[in-house]
């Protein structure tokens, strides 16, 4: 799917802004008509932002089921002859849209986008109105998984709340951009590219009509360097300047269609693989430097901020960080951009977490994840692929975190899911995340590096760091001596509450939090075959809440706030020291 991009041809409209919101407590609102009625006393509400936070009423915040989203627009005239899309950038977690009382699209899944053309359904001498309803209800059917729990006479009548297993708030709304974009009606529907070495990049556009189709690639300052005709084949670029982290160069991949459609792609020419225990850009071994992240804030939940996005990638940039994880679902199209412009390397992950109960329960079976969660995590990543196949950030792929991979129907499960994914593409590796005993996991053969999730002196063995340093290299070496591949340390650190100090360190103080970080550090130095070092996390960012969490988690080397704790300066001496290499 093509990110909307302006040009000769094409126009976009940003629909942010305030839109008219109700709740639909009951699902009534389709039975009753509001698409075509019109909201019933709607508040104000912010687009993009999630909208649990905006407002000070805590069952707002809490909310389960429906919530509808409204606003008006005009088409200009000009665009009469033009095809109009209607593009949300996401819905979580699942959406159905209305134009002018018209039902045009429906989708599942709250973090990739989706689009339709509405030109049929818009009038250019009127205002138009678009209507969504938007579920924010996790089940077995949805990834990441949850169910309702209800409660009998010793709570209120009908009372129920949203189970879910994974360690971050259900923010939902509309989260990203809502746009309007216009192509001529012989348009570029999609664009693959694949790079190598020596300059070569192999091409498909895909064009919906009958117009002949011709190419070009452009350098960083606008010159022609490659062209050439037809829908697909193969351009050579002399004497290539690669991306590569920390020195990101972009191309240009102009497509002409002979009716008038002109659309540009950012590209780089790079490689990646998996050789040796070692990850390889442009043959290069890398080691990764970063974190796992959240898209968080506060008031704004997961909605866009481009500022805050900014400022993270300058934190990260500063401390020495070159990588990040897309923890736990896809990161907005934004992001993604910034990091091709800014050569950041990025692990793109699915929506599948909390495939794990914590307390031994079964997870892969039919009642639970089963048929439906395997059929929506294909359709998850099928247009994860097509979303980020051209960034060439993306160096490799995340299907799943954390999952009962010990399960036997784990293994039949992620067959199928890895099994599409390689289908889809053969040259980015894939990675899962690991939080089993080696011994016990029935997975990890199928993919190209193995992920771990280890919290030593945290969640075992806790206030007692000094264990570090015996535990942790039996853990990551039993996950080498099964499986012989590279080792990325995805997640581990400790909560820090910022401005809690104390020596000797105890838990929850900023110093314990170094004290940690500085032990894994002396065994992932002393391992060859561990090739990066993810700390969970860059920022604290929100939660559930319960006992385990106060204040949301507080793992975060910087504060939701984005002030740094003690951890942060500890990181940015360590990794501005390696230079991004082992």
């Amino acid at each position: 799917m093509l990110f909307p991009r302006e040009s000769e041809s094409r126009e976009v409209k940003d629909l942010s802004g305030i839109w008219r919101f109700s709740t639909d407590p009951d699902g009534v609102g389709r039975k009753d008509g509001w698409q075509k009625s019109g909201l019933p006393a709607p508040m104000p509400m912010c687009v993009p932002a999630s909208y649990n936070d905006i407002t000070n009423d805590p069952a707002l915040r809490d909310y389960i089921g429906d919530v509808w989203y409204e606003t008006d627009f005009f088409v200009p005239r000009g665009w009469k002859n033009e095809r109009i899309v209607l593009r949300f950038g996401s819905a979580t977690h699942k959406a159905e849209v209305w134009v002018n009382g018209v039902s045009v699209m429906s989708h599942k899944g709250g973090y990739l986008p989706f689009e339709t053309e509405i030109s049929e359904s818009v009038t250019f001498d009127a205002p138009n109105r678009i209507t969504v309803c938007v579920d924010n209800i996790l089940d077995w059917t949805t990834i990441p998984p949850g169910e309702i729990k209800t409660y009998g006479d010793d709570h209120p009548a009908g009372y129920k709340t949203q189970v879910y297993h994974h360690d971050f708030f259900n923010y939902a709304g509309l989260h990203r951009p809502v746009r309007l974009y216009t192509t001529p009606q012989s348009y570029v529907s999609d664009i693959t590219l694949n790079t190598d070495l020596s300059g070569k990049a192999d091409y498909a556009v895909k064009a919906e009509g009958n117009a002949s189709v011709s190419v070009r690639i452009l350098d960083a300052s606008g010159a022609s360097v490659a062209q050439g005709e037809g829908a697909s084949g193969s351009l050579t670029v002399p004497n290539p300047i690669l991306w590569n982290v920390g020195a990101p160069y972009l191309y240009t991949f102009e497509v002409r269609l002979a009716d008038g459609d002109v659309y540009r792609l950012p590209f780089g020419i790079r490689t990646v693989e998996v050789k040796n225990d070692q990850f390889l850009i442009n043959g290069a071994p890398i080691y990764f430097q970063g974190f796992g992240k959240h898209e968080d804030m506060e008031v704004k939940g997961k909605g866009l901020d481009l500022a805050m996005i900014l400022k993270d990638f300058h934190l990260l940039k500063d401390m020495g960080a070159n990588s990040f994880r897309t923890s736990h679902y896809p990161y907005s199209e934004e992001i993604m951009n910034l990091a091709d412009e800014l050569g950041f390397a990025v692990i793109d992950e699915t929506t599948a977490v909390g495939f794990q109960f914590w307390n031994g329960e079964t997870v892969f079976r039919p009642d639970r994840v089963g048929d439906a969660a395997l059929a929506h995590h294909l359709d998850v990543i099928r247009e994860l692929y097509e979303r980020d196949k051209n960034h060439p950030s993306v160096v490799m792929w995340s299907v799943a975190n954390e999952p009962r991979s010990e399960e036997d129907g784990a293994r039949v499960y992620f067959e199928k899911v890895i099994g599409k994914l390689r289908e889809l593409e053969h040259h980015r590796p894939i990675t899962m995340v690991m939080n089993v005993k080696p011994e016990e996991d029935q997975v990890g053969e199928l993919v190209d590096v193995i992920s771990v999730n280890t919290y030593e002196s945290w969640y075992s063995d806790p206030g007692h760091s000094e264990v570090i340093s015996h535990r942790l290299p039996r853990i990551v070496g039993a996950w080498h001596e099964r499986y012989h591949k590279p080792i990325l340390m995805s997640e581990f650190g400790a909560d820090a509450i910022a401005g809690f100090h104390q020596t000797p360190p105890v838990m929850f103080t900023e110093e314990y939090q170094v004290e940690v970080l500085k032990e894994y550090a002396k065994v992932m130095d002393s391992l060859p075959y561990v090739i990066g070092e993810h700390v969970w996390a860059f920022a604290d960012f929100a939660t559930k809440q319960g006992i385990t969490r106060m204040d949301g988690n507080k793992k975060g080397v910087y504060t939701r706030s984005r002030r740094p704790k003690m951890a942060a300066h500890y990181l940015s001496e360590r990794w501005n020291q390696k230079q991004g290499k082992k």
